[in-house]
């Protein structure tokens, strides 16, 4: 059984009296390890099946099972755990704290965990070792470059070391030298930690590094 397995997803949004179908009956498998990027025109529902992978979103209909789980029966704080232990999520524009130290933003997530601080700072000090910036976890945000940020929220994304990471145009705001390390730090991740990645963008050189390519239009799959 695939390790993502989309079967027949339909995704509705409701504008007033207006229906606004963003996907369309779409089915996808993604096996455990695979690094797959998703590219489409704006508008074409890459982010909304992103956000229904990481449980951000509810499907309207179908099923949606990550990991042995399907997470379109989840509710609330069921659903919370689950995407708390499962999904690590990198957004375009870090979305970091701006009043946290480069450590304390990495801590973050590990609040939700009945963890010691001790084992908090542990942790937080061995994820950006990986994304390499070691020697910035007492810096804030505004001390960074765009790319360290991204790296410190990338160390974010793999402080509770998630099954699956979720990358929505994680280079998109990153000038070319910065997105490249970003992509190879993707690739390590990958390959040497084994993490199963789902990205999504708009740069072809970007999608390059992926094993696959999936391109959506309209909501639906297109070859």
């Amino acid at each position: 059984m695939a390790w993502v397995d989309i079967r027949d997803v339909h995704k509705v949004y409701e504008r007033d009296t207006q229906k606004v179908t963003v996907l369309d009956g779409l089915s996808l498998q993604i096996q455990e390890g695979e690094f797959v990027a998703l590219m489409g025109p704006s508008g074409s529902g890459k982010t909304t099946l992103l956000n229904l992978i990481g449980g951000i979103d509810q499907p309207t209909s179908g099923d949606l099972v990550v990991a042995g789980t399907n997470i379109a029966a989840l509710k609330g704080a069921q659903l919370a755990k689950w995407r708390s232990a499962t999904i690590g999520y990198i957004f375009q524009l870090y979305n970091l704290m701006p009043v946290l130290t480069a450590q304390q933003n990495v801590e973050l997530p590990l609040m939700l965990y009945k963890m010691s601080g001790a084992e908090r700072k542990k942790r937080a000090s061995f994820a950006l070792e990986l994304v390499g910036l070691a020697d910035r976890s007492t810096h804030y945000p505004r001390q960074l470059s765009g790319g360290q940020e991204q790296r410190v929220a990338i160390a974010r994304a793999l402080v509770s070391d998630p099954k699956l990471l979720l990358a929505d145009e994680p280079t998109g705001d990153l000038d070319r030298k910065s997105g490249e390390e970003i992509l190879q730090l993707l690739e390590r991740l990958n390959r040497e930690f084994k993490k199963t990645i789902i990205m999504v963008t708009h740069d072809p050189h970007a999608a390059e590094r992926a094993h696959r390519l999936v391109h959506l239009d309209k909501g639906v799959l297109t070859a």
